[in-house]
Formats: structure tokens, C-alpha cells, sequence
């Protein structure tokens, strides 16, 4: 365990130490993060730059509580995402694994896109060219990035009763079923006080959404 403990250790200072010198010689606005995956949600332990806004302590987001909960972590480079006012990032998440090969921290980087499109904008106005068929790759569905763990709550509760497609005073049984599963399957669940969360969204009792989680279990 103390072996472990130590080599987790060095990986992240190792990487904590990479942060603002990766800030400082990449070109154009960007951020630097690094999480450490032992504290998801509020992973965050070191970054540079203010691009979403978030501090040492902040939650992990969305994509990265997915990857949790399914055991997918992976590296991914070049997907884009959109912040809430409307700026493009382009993202990379890289993932460092220990001698056991399990993982333990994410380095990620996340560069505004703005300026660059505004170049680009302005090369096409003034030389036209022909566009030609994408060759982007990988799961470009984006990520939410949050300050804290009760907007990363609210904003995963809405979206799961959004994708239930039925007001929360009509749902019945499998609805509110569907819903805990959808919070589950985005690691809802692994934050403070969410069974409390999901029970007052639903109008049901806690107990409720314990039992749901059981019956889940147990279909597998």
C-alpha cells in the first residue's frame, strides 16, 4: 500500500510541475489541469490559466465522472467542447496510469479557440478556399465545465429528467428508474448528498432512491 501511495505520489507532483510551464509555452489563451482521480468529483489539484473559471478543489467535469463510472479512462486529443457563454475549446485529456496500470491522474488542457477562429475567418475572407471533407476523429460530444459540485449536481440532474422526455409530476415508476439510472451511469451518485438531491428532484423519499439503485443492482 505504502509502495502505491508513494508512486501515486510522484506521478502527480511530477505532473503538478508541468502545469504553468505547459501554460506558458502554449500559443493563444489556454488552461492546464490536473486532476487527481482519487478525489473525483472535486479532483482538481493544480491549474494555470482562467479559462473555465475553476480553482484547486474544483469538480472534475462530466466526461471525466463518465469515464469513472464505466472504467473507460483513456487519452483523448482534439475533441471540442463549448463553454456556457459560447467560446469553441479545443481539448486534450491525458491519463497517467501507475505500474499497476491503474489510473491516477488526468492532465488536460484546454486551449480558447476564439482568436484563432477569428484568424481563420479572416485568412478565408481574404483568400477563399475550397473546404474540404472533416478528418476529425474520437467522441467529440464535448464536457461541462463547472465551478462547483452543486451547478456539476444541478446541471446532471436536469439533463437526465430532460432526456426522460416527461415532466417530473407525470413520471411513473420506470421513469423515475430511468432517471437514477442516467444519474448513476454519469456518476451522479459519487457526490455529497446526491441521493438527498435526486429524491427532492423527483418528489419521492430517499429511501426511494436507495431502493431504486438496488433494483438497478440487481438487473445488472
Amino acid at each position: 500500500m505504502g509502495i502505491e501511495s508513494n508512486e501515486t505520489t510522484t506521478i502527480l507532483n511530477t505532473l503538478r510541475q508541468l502545469v504553468v510551464p505547459l501554460v506558458d509555452v502554449i500559443p493563444g489563451d489556454c488552461e492546464v489541469v490536473l486532476h487527481d482521480l482519487s478525489l473525483l468529483p472535486n479532483s482538481v489539484v493544480a491549474i494555470a490559466g482562467d479559462i473555465t473559471g475553476r480553482t484547486v478543489g474544483s469538480p472534475s467535469t462530466d466526461r471525466l465522472l463518465r469515464a469513472h463510472v464505466r472504467g473507460e479512462y483513456r487519452t483523448e486529443t482534439g475533441y471540442y467542447s463549448m463553454l456556457p457563454d459560447g467560446r469553441e475549446l479545443c481539448c486534450s485529456t491525458m491519463i497517467f496510469r501507475d505500474s499497476a496500470d491503474l489510473p491516477v491522474a488526468a492532465l488536460c488542457v484546454n486551449a480558447d479557440m476564439r482568436n484563432w477562429r477569428l484568424l481563420a475567418d479572416l485568412a478565408h475572407s481574404m483568400m477563399p478556399v475550397k473546404p474540404e471533407a472533416g478528418t476529425e476523429t474520437g467522441d467529440n460530444s464535448g464536457e461541462e465545465f463547472l465551478r462547483d459540485v452543486d451547478e456539476l449536481a444541478a446541471r446532471l440532474l436536469g439533463q437526465a429528467i430532460a432526456n426522460a422526455e416527461i415532466p417530473v409530476r407525470l413520471m411513473r415508476k420506470s421513469h423515475k428508474i430511468a432517471v437514477v439510472q442516467d444519474l448513476r451511469d454519469r456518476g451522479f451518485f459519487m457526490m455529497k448528498e446526491s441521493v438527498e438531491r435526486a429524491a427532492n428532484a423527483l418528489g419521492v423519499t430517499r429511501f426511494t432512491i436507495y431502493n431504486y439503485l438496488n433494483e438497478l443492482d440487481a438487473a445488472g
